[in-house]
């Protein structure tokens, strides 16, 4: 044991020193391994360009000839795995880092060309652009110096459009898109979206036959350089005006198996109607009315691409079919009528899944094990059912021993959910899916939870939850029926001084009650979250629970009162009951704010608050315990393991005993109140690792949870005099492999202040600082066999936030 410690904290650092000295020794030796007639490009610069286009200009610079940031290990990185005798290696080469950027007198030519063009496009129409190259010591310094001369703006800006229709389409929406407009600076970026716009707006008017080619520009010259005048043409094709559409009868066809479709279709297609749509299955798999239902392209309105858009969106999003493609006929050249054809391709509905993880922290680890199968189509009408299979432990870990040895926790699951590709209600209408599928979901599960040595519980959940779209940034969850019966029992084996000891935890493990409640949930900007932007995010939700119950419970003239007992021998509360069982009555708010910051490049800053409390009022004195709030985790504050934080100033060296410790672990550290704060910076390490991207993140998390009764310790409660005491304060920093559809998380959390120590103890950073050894051992002498952890590990999959 000792050597593992001394390899932990010396030789772990002497490795560490050691690969820092070599990766530097190569960030200063990139040039020997390039003959003598090549050059590294140490540095591009651009002369005489206005700075608000000095960015964009460096955009066209060639990549290969980019030099890499002076602070940024990616060539060094590169260098030490891709180089082999003194040379670069030509083949094999490792996914690590960047190559250097090897001078390259063509590409210096084409980024010459590329930035006079894309001044001359920004209005400097008698612009050029010269290169000169420095080299020295096989360095490499390209300057492009430009001479932009004077700039061009718009004098007259005037239109040519020879179909009336299209005239009329063009300027009535004009004025709600147009980025030109007289005395602006030419910019030829202005035009591409000008004619993007034109090509938009006539589609979505029924011009189905509108290609972009028919939008051009003529830029005519002045006798005063300054300016030039501009006319928009919007030609004709050649055989006569543009003609406007209105849609026919459309054809939905599904092909009989995911192979795709037969070579001829005529004789299979079913000519009969039914409110302008010819519906045929080959497949004999699935209902007409639920399909038909996402087809907005609908007989006698006019041609709109977001009609069809917003079909192939729909249909792709019902989770039935491969490919869907939409394709028009016209049968008669002189009609204005166009016949949509829609071609379905089913995919397998049916799956079976099966996943293992192992949640791993500095002082436990499980072992998670789920199978779930799922049909997309059970009744025949995309309506996806699911069933789920789930066991679990959980154990903690230490000096070495198996995990197996210390199991606390096991859990076992069994869920089924039936989801409906629309909403069950009464006042239900299909232009609620004009913004993403909303859905109907209804769904049941048993959890099994026992807490070796302390108890068992039972859980029946059954509820019905709508999901619905209102724009792509804003989501609503709202469930009108949420049903949980809970019994849990105490072991027999469990130690008197556990309960005697631990009355309010023994209290909520041991109760029988059901709830009857409901739940909604608004989102704000999910839609964001893998984008590099400056927004805002926010969740809020709130469940309640017991009201409708207390209604029902009124009718019976008997009062109640849950702070009394039924009497002074007894420890069971004067609670009013449903079916003989209490009910649970509360209410229970949370809110997840985040301010994304992007910083440029790829560097990115997120704020995160997450809040939220649980009240119990009415028919109940304590929350539900898979209700209360928990702090700490790969997600929450990081330098401590889930469930080991608070409440308030809790510390767990006032229970009585190393077995009531060990015997309540994981349930004695809840609360009713939680606020956590997160702040992390995000960067790359490596563009390129194992086929993938590597990046990199810092942060400081910060918060606590909180009792609100008073019987549970006054130590626990939210006092705001003392609150910055109470808080407890981590940093660290992680790893986030990024391949494509996953992200695998690394963290490293550090505590920094602890507050369930007092005065300047909290400050547990300066124990860390100086070797904490004495610390460690004398927080384990009163606090066993709990030990104490300035790192913490977490591993994950996502993003923490």
């Amino acid at each position: 044991m000792k050597a593992y410690k001394s390899f932990k904290y010396s030789e772990l650092k002497s490795v560490a020193i050691l690969l820092f000295i070599i990766v530097l020794i190569q960030a200063c030796s990139s040039t020997k391994y390039i003959p003598d007639y090549q050059a590294i490009v140490k540095k591009v610069t651009i002369d005489s360009i206005d700075a608000k286009f000095e960015e964009e200009a460096y955009n066209y610079v060639q990549k290969d000839i980019r030099p890499s940031s002076s602070f940024s290990i990616n060539v060094p990185l590169y260098n030490l795995f891709n180089t082999k005798d003194g040379r670069y290696k030509t083949t094999d080469i490792k996914p690590f880092g960047t190559p250097p950027a090897i001078l390259d007198s063509t590409l210096v030519e084409i980024s010459r060309t590329q930035i006079e063009k894309f001044l001359k496009g920004k209005g400097y129409f008698q612009a050029k652009v010269t290169s000169n190259i420095k080299i020295e010591d096989k360095k490499a310094e390209v300057n492009f110096k430009a001479q932009p001369g004077p700039a061009s703006f718009i004098r007259n800006l005037s239109d040519s459009i020879f179909t009336p229709a299209v005239r009329t389409a063009y300027r009535n929406e004009k004025p709600k898109f147009t980025h030109l407009h007289e005395g602006m600076q030419y910019d030829s970026d202005s035009l591409s979206y000008e004619r993007e716009q034109v090509y938009r707006v006539m589609k979505e008017n029924g011009f189905y036959s509108f290609l972009r080619p028919f939008v051009n520009f003529d830029v005519i010259e002045t006798r005063d350089v300054k300016n030039v005048d501009l006319r928009m043409n919007i030609t004709n094709p050649p055989n006569g005006n543009h003609k406007q559409y209105t849609i026919g009868t459309t054809y939905m066809i599904i092909a009989p198996s995911p192979e795709g479709f037969p070579d001829s279709l005529r004789n299979y297609v079913n000519r009969d109607t039914t409110r302008g749509i010819s519906f045929t299955d080959l497949s004999k798999r699935y209902r007409r009315n639920p399909i038909l239902r996402y087809d907005f392209l609908k007989k006698g309105e006019g041609y709109d691409i977001r009609n069809e858009n917003l079909t192939y969106d729909r249909l792709y999003e019902l989770n039935i079919f491969k490919n869907v493609k939409i394709d028009y006929y016209n049968p008669d050249s002189t009609s204005n009528k166009v016949n949509p054809i829609i071609l379905l391709t089913p995919q397998k509905v049916m799956s079976n899944r099966v996943e293992g993880e192992v949640p791993f922290n500095g002082g436990t680890v499980g072992f998670n094990l789920s199978n779930t199968y799922t049909n997309n189509n059970i009744f025949r009408g995309a309506e996806r059912f699911e069933f789920q299979i789930k066991g679990g432990l959980q154990s903690r870990i230490g000096n070495g021993a198996s995990p197996f040895k210390d199991i606390y926790q096991r859990d076992f699951s069994v869920s089924a959910s039936i989801t409906v590709p629309r909403l069950l209600i009464p006042f239900y209408k299909p232009t609620l899916g004009s913004n993403g599928m909303p859905h109907t979901t209804f769904s049941s599960s048993y959890i099994y939870a026992l807490q070796q040595d302390v108890s068992v519980r039972n859980i029946f959940i059954n509820s019905i939850t709508y999901d619905w779209v209102e724009t792509k940034s804003k989501l609503h969850s709202f469930t009108p029926l949420n049903f949980e019966y809970r019994f849990g029992n105490l072991d027999p084996s469990i130690d008197l001084n556990t309960v005697q000891n631990n009355l309010y935890y023994s209290t909520l493990l041991a109760r029988k009650d059901l709830t009857l409640g409901m739940k909604y949930t608004y989102t704000l900007n999910a839609d964001k979250l893998n984008q590099l932007r400056t927004f805002v995010y926010l969740r809020g939700g709130i469940d309640i629970a017991g009201n409708l119950l207390q209604a029902v419970s009124n009718f019976n003239n008997r009062k109640h009162n849950p702070n009394n007992f039924l009497d002074a021998d007894s420890l069971e509360r004067d609670y009013a009951k449903i079916l003989g069982l209490p009910y649970n009555q509360y209410i229970r708010p949370e809110l997840d704010i985040r301010y994304y910051k992007h910083l440029g490049g790829d560097r990115q800053f997120v704020a995160r608050m997450n809040a939220g409390v649980a009240y119990a009022y009415g028919n109940s004195v304590f929350m539900p315990f898979e209700k209360r709030f928990f702090a700490g985790g790969s997600s929450g504050i990081r330098a401590w393991q889930a469930r080991t934080i608070g409440p308030g100033n809790y510390n767990r060296a006032t229970l009585a005993s190393d077995t009531i410790r060990r015997a309540v672990f994981g349930l004695d550290q809840l609360g009713d109140l939680k606020i956590e704060t997160n702040f992390e910076y995000r960067n790359i390490v490596f563009r390129k690792f194992f086929g993938g991207v590597l990046k990199g993140a810092a942060f400081v998390d910060a918060g606590n949870i909180w009792n609100l009764n008073a019987d549970e310790g006054e130590e626990k409660m939210l006092k705001l005099s003392k609150l910055v005491q109470q808080l407890a304060i981590g940093t660290g920093v992680g790893l986030r492999y990024d391949v494509q559809y996953f992200v695998f998380r690394f963290d490293i959390g550090l505590k920094l202040k602890d507050p369930q120590f007092s005065g300047s103890d909290q400050w547990v950073i300066g124990k860390f600082l100086s070797g904490g050894r004495d610390f460690k051992n004398a927080y384990n002498a009163t606090h066993g066999p709990d030990t104490y952890r300035f790192l913490q590990y977490n591993f994950g999959i996502g993003m923490p936030f």
